[in-house]
């Protein structure tokens, strides 16, 4: 090993991830309350060490080269090692600590507080560090060994993922409580068709799972209006412009209080598993290890929380 190398420090490598992630070296000073040129001395000393230039701009653009991949690639692994070492030594004072680095598809996002929450009981030093995104989001996290675990339905299977499945997704068609459709008799699926209906952005996983569906059944939406978001999609649907594909527990009040409704659509609702993911080759922290042994030995408690989301008002 060059003896350059062995005279990187800890502090030259935190800064550096940051102006990776920020692709900003302004952005990385203030994030990590420093001044800028005190970042650009740190980044250019470590390019010193290096032998090579880590950033490059393009335009007014910060672009990484390709040195600079392969030293965040190796500083990752550096940082997540000495994160996993921390948690070896607090499991070996008798108590699991340390923070929990998980990324989400944005369907799952009001499910997974409550399951972190059931853990946390379990385990109370643990800190959640939570990344909501969409599946496209996610999957390039995933392919950057960003996160200790991904929870998302329809994984990958090129990518060469470990991942148990642990719970239904129910996906189902909302409306107003007003809606021509809401008049009680039982739906086809085309059925739907003459209404407009309001879907996610490119990269959704819920989205995705309803084209699929869709192209299987044979059935074509004439007008579709695009949102960024469930929340825009549910806020759409109480405003009345349009129907939506929503999963259940993400509009549970709603429909539990009639401000929405589900359409009783014979070929829903459909159903797409969460699963648990990670990158087969990742070394996993203590704290990965129990959120994932929780996860397969407390089926009973996950589906009682589930129960929460099943768009009924709770028995007082």
């Amino acid at each position: 090993m060059r003896k350059s190398l062995m005279r990187m420090t800890l502090r030259q490598l935190r800064i550096f991830n940051e102006v990776c992630d920020l692709h900003s070296y302004s952005r990385a000073a203030e994030e990590m309350s420093l001044t800028q040129p005190a970042v650009s001395l740190q980044i250019r000393q470590l390019e010193e060490l290096v032998g090579q230039p880590l950033f490059e701009y393009v335009g007014k653009k910060l672009y990484l080269t390709e040195a600079a991949e392969a030293l965040q690639s190796a500083s990752r692994d550096i940082f997540g090692r000495l994160e996993s070492l921390d948690m070896q030594f607090t499991d070996m004072q008798g108590s699991l600590q340390g923070q929990l680095k998980l990324a989400v598809e944005s369907s799952c996002k009001y499910f997974i507080p409550h399951l972190f929450a059931a853990f946390k009981r379990k385990y109370p030093e643990v800190v959640l560090n939570l990344t909501v995104a969409n599946r496209a989001q996610v999957i390039r996290r995933l392919s950057d060994n960003r996160d200790d675990l991904v929870v998302m339905s329809m994984v990958p299977q090129d990518m060469g993922l470990e991942f148990l499945p642990f719970l239904n997704n129910p996906i189902v068609a909302v409306a107003p409580p007003d809606h021509p459709l809401c008049d009680g008799r039982t739906l086809a699926l085309k059925d739907l068709e003459p209404y407009t209906l309001l879907i996610r952005e490119n990269g959704s996983g819920t989205r995705k799972a309803c084209e699929e569906y869709f192209k299987d059944k044979r059935v074509h939406f004439a007008t579709t209006v695009e949102m960024s978001a469930h929340e825009a999609q549910r806020e759409s649907v109480l405003a009345g412009l349009g129907i939506a594909m929503l999963t259940r527990h993400a509009v549970s009040l709603e429909l539990a209080t009639g401000m929405l409704k589900e359409l009783p659509v014979a070929e829903l609702p459909l159903y797409r598993s969460w699963c648990v993911v990670q990158a087969r080759d990742r070394r996993l922290s203590p704290v990965a290890h129990a959120f994932l042994a929780f996860i397969r030995t407390e089926r009973a408690q996950i589906s009682q929380l589930m129960e929460r989301f099943d768009g009924r008002l709770p028995k007082v």
